[in-house]
C-alpha cells in the first residue's frame, strides 16, 4: 500500500495524527482530513488524564520509543490523588512513581492535540481542515463517535488553589461513573460522567459542582465555560478490511469502564502505519496487544452497570486496604485494567447481550454499548446549594460564558 500512491486518513485526532507522523517520517505521502476547522475542537479547553497503570510501561518511554517528542505538549504529572468515597469520605492514594500525567485537549499551543498537529507537520503531513470526505475514500479511519455510550458534563473555571486532582465515585452525581477535579496552573475543572440517559443532566453537574465546593472550601471558583462530549464505545469483529484500518475509536479501541483512550488511540495509529510500511499485520498486532484490555474493560462496564454506591464504598475500602498493604496505591486500580481468565469468561458470556449490532459498519461486524435507560433512584431535586451554582453560571453565560457540547458527526448520516 505503501507504494501505491498517498495515504489518505480520516480524522485529525490523536489516533489520526500518530498514524500520519509515523508514515511521513518513512517517506509516505499523507493527507489528513478533518470536518473541524482544527485538531483538539472537539475536547477544546477540557482536561483529561493520561493513565499510567494499565501496563508496566510508562507511556511516555512508549511515546519515545514510536518516535513522538513528549516535549511538543503540556503534561503534568501526579503522584497521588485524593479518592472520594459514596459516603464523602476522602482518602489519598499514592505511588512512588507516576500515576498519571494530565493535558489539556484543543486548540492552545500547549495541548496534547496541537502537539501531535506540530510533529505531523514537521513530519510533512497534508492537513485539510474543514473537508469532509468518504470512508471508502480513505485508508486509516480515525474518527471521533457515531454513537453515544455515555456522556460527560464539566465546567471549567479559574481558581487560585494550587494544582490538585480528586476522584469520585458516586452513583448519584454520577451515575455508573465518577466525578473528578483536575486543577492546573489556575485553571480547574470539574466534570462529571453520566452512563444513564438523564432528563435535565445539567443538575448532575451543579450538585457535583456543589459537593466539590463544599469539600475543598478554598476552591475559589470562577467560572469560564462549561463543556461537554459523549463516548462511543464498540467492539469490532474486524479492525482491517478492504484496505482501511479502524484506528482509535473508530475501532472500539478504548476503556469501556473509565473511558480513558488516548492511549490506545496514539498505540492504534503507531500499529496501522506500521502495517502500511510492511512491519506488522494490523489485525494480529491489535488482538493481541490492545483487545485483551478492551474485553477487559467490556465486563468491567457490565459489572460496573449492575452495582451502586455500597459496592463502590467497598471497591474504595479494598483500594485503601491493598495501597496499606504494598504502600503503593497502582497496583490495586491496575488490576482492575489487566485481563484475567475470570474476566474473559464474564466477557465471553455477557458480549451478546449488552453489545447491540450497529447495522452502518460497512460489514465490520461491530457491536455498540447502549446509552442506559435512567433508574428511578436517578430522579431527586437539586440541593439548594447546587440551585446557587446553577444561578451563577446562568449569570456567566449571559455575561458571555459560553457552552460547548459536540454533538457533530464525522460522515454524513445514512
Amino acid at each position: 500500500m505503501a507504494a501505491g500512491g498517498p495515504i489518505h486518513i480520516m480524522g485529525a485526532g490523536l489516533s489520526g495524527l500518530a498514524a500520519a507522523t509515523t508514515l511521513a517520517k518513512a517517506g509516505i505521502e499523507v493527507h489528513v482530513h478533518d470536518i473541524r476547522a482544527d485538531s483538539g475542537q472537539r475536547f477544546d479547553g477540557d482536561f483529561q488524564a493520561l493513565e499510567n497503570w494499565s501496563t508496566d510501561v510508562d507511556f511516555f518511554d512508549q511515546l519515545n520509543e514510536w518516535g513522538f517528542d513528549t516535549s511538543k505538549f503540556k503534561a503534568t504529572a501526579f503522584s497521588k490523588i485524593d479518592l472520594a468515597h459514596p459516603d464523602d469520605k476522602v482518602t489519598e492514594v499514592y505511588t512512588n512513581g507516576v500515576a498519571y500525567r494530565i493535558v489539556e485537549r484543543g486548540t492552545a499551543p500547549h495541548t496534547i492535540d496541537q502537539g501531535f498537529k506540530q510533529m505531523a507537520l514537521e513530519a510533512g503531513v497534508n492537513l485539510h481542515y474543514k473537508d469532509r470526505v468518504k470512508e471508502e475514500d480513505c485508508h486509516i479511519i480515525a474518527c471521533g463517535p457515531k454513537g453515544t455510550s455515555a456522556v460527560a458534563y464539566g465546567e471549567i473555571f479559574n481558581t487560585s488553589h494550587p494544582n490538585h486532582t480528586a476522584f469520585q465515585l458516586n452513583d448519584k452525581l454520577a451515575p455508573g461513573s465518577y466525578s473528578y477535579l483536575i486543577i492546573i496552573d489556575g485553571v480547574g475543572l470539574i466534570c462529571t460522567c453520566l452512563w444513564r440517559k438523564q432528563k435535565g443532566s445539567e443538575r448532575f453537574l451543579n450538585e457535583t459542582i456543589a459537593w466539590y465546593e463544599n469539600q475543598y472550601p478554598e476552591l475559589d471558583r470562577q467560572p469560564i465555560k462549561r463543556v461537554g462530549g459523549k463516548g462511543d464505545f464498540t467492539i469490532n469483529q474486524r479492525y482491517k478490511q478492504n484496505g482501511r484500518y479502524y484506528v482509535g475509536e473508530s475501532g472500539g479501541l478504548q476503556d469501556f469502564m473509565w473511558g480513558f483512550g488516548m492511549r490506545m488511540a496514539v498505540w492504534s495509529g503507531y500499529l496501522a502505519a506500521q502495517d502500511i510500511l510492511g512491519n506488522c499485520d494490523y489485525e494480529v498486532e491489535v488482538r493481541k496487544q490492545l483487545l485483551p484490555y478492551v474485553r477487559t474493560s467490556v465486563a468491567n462496564r457490565f459489572l460496573m452497570n449492575r452495582v451502586g454506591d455500597r459496592i463502590f464504598k467497598r471497591m474504595c475500602k479494598n483500594w485503601m486496604k491493598d495501597q496499606a498493604k504494598r504502600d503503593d496505591g497502582l497496583v490495586w486500580v491496575g488490576k482492575l485494567f489487566r485481563p484475567t481468565w475470570w474476566k474473559s469468561l464474564i466477557y465471553i458470556l455477557v458480549n451478546p447481550f449488552v453489545l447491540k449490532k450497529d447495522p452502518k459498519s460497512f460489514g465490520r461486524g461491530v457491536r455498540r454499548l447502549p446509552f442506559r435507560k435512567a433508574l428511578k433512584r436517578d430522579q431527586w431535586d437539586q440541593s439548594s446549594e447546587a440551585v446557587i451554582v446553577g444561578e451563577k453560571w446562568k449569570a456567566v453565560r449571559k455575561s458571555g460564558g459560553k457552552t460547548s457540547f459536540s454533538k457533530d458527526e464525522e460522515t454524513p448520516a445514512d
